[in-house]
């Protein structure tokens, strides 16, 4: 049977898959579409052999998870898909509510401590489906994220907008992981080959796309409500690799998150290797 893999239907992750259209890789796979939170659940349960998780989620699950090395959903300051968009300053929001958007688990966290730690306060959260409107009706402010956080980017409807790349940078000086390739051990270790045969599918189309992003801009361009341009600047903000300086900024995530009580305990960041083997870092 073919490896059952997910597949975010965000743009952040168009350059990551754009190549398997182009190679008919996907042929080989069967991609799984849904938001984050639906591939969190649908990986941890085992429905997914492979699939993008939510950073915290793997932190979570290390237990049942390996990670696949080179592919992350990160940036390096501003990211302008994870968005909160406020009433009120941020320094002004405690016991104040905050609607969370229901599509994403890292950025609720990552949330919690930039306005614990970088402002101070302590808000109410609730956590809703990912409608602006909705969510002020009821809140004071509210947590975006992916596609429907760019559609407010450049116009913030005279919100207090803080980009949580940025606000993260701000913070702690260090990138931010929000998403990594997690691979359940039983596939991992039951199903080597397949295992390494999906790590070099991503790797091609990786490449494939860093060396066609114009040709992917030109693509997003003409079924989304972005121009082209605002694409370039969005796809140059995302960073997608797995290098040191990232695994440093997601351990110094995991150790704040477990400081105000989203973690148990900070997981060893356990890859794959390719050769059957586990590594640990």
């Amino acid at each position: 049977m073919r490896p059952k893999v997910g597949h975010i239907q965000f743009l952040n992750c168009l350059p990551l898959y754009y190549g398997l259209v182009k190679s008919l890789a996907f042929l080989d796979i069967e991609l799984v579409k849904g938001t984050p939170t639906e591939l969190n659940a649908l990986l941890i349960n085992k429905s997914l052999d492979v699939s993008p998780i939510s950073s915290i989620e793997y932190a979570r699950h290390a237990d049942s998870l390996l990670l696949l090395p080179d592919f992350t959903v990160s940036s390096d300051g501003e990211v302008k898909s994870i968005l909160f968009l406020s009433r009120f300053p941020a320094e002004e929001l405690s016991g104040k509510s905050v609607a969370l958007a229901d599509t994403s688990s890292t950025s609720h966290a990552l949330l919690k401590i930039i306005l614990r730690r970088g402002y101070k306060v302590d808000p109410r959260y609730v956590v809703m489906p990912p409608d602006l409107d909705v969510m002020l009706s009821s809140a004071d402010a509210a947590l975006l994220i992916g596609d429907s956080a760019l559609r407010h980017y450049t116009n913030a409807r005279g919100y207090y907008l803080y980009d949580l790349g940025a606000e993260w940078k701000k913070l702690t000086g260090k990138a931010m992981v929000y998403a990594v390739w997690a691979v359940n051990r039983s596939f991992a270790e039951a199903k080597a080959d397949l295992c390494a045969d999906v790590y070099e599918t991503f790797r091609k189309s990786m490449r494939y796309s860093m060396r066609n992003l114009p040709e992917i801009v030109k693509y997003a361009a003409k079924w989304e409500p972005f121009d082209a341009a605002f694409l370039s600047a969005y796809f140059a903000s995302l960073r997608f690799s797995f290098g040191r300086r990232y695994r440093e900024g997601l351990r110094l995530f995991y150790r704040m998150a477990r400081d105000i009580g989203e973690l148990d305990r900070i997981p060893e960041l356990e890859f794959v290797d390719l050769k059957v083997h586990r590594t640990k870092v």
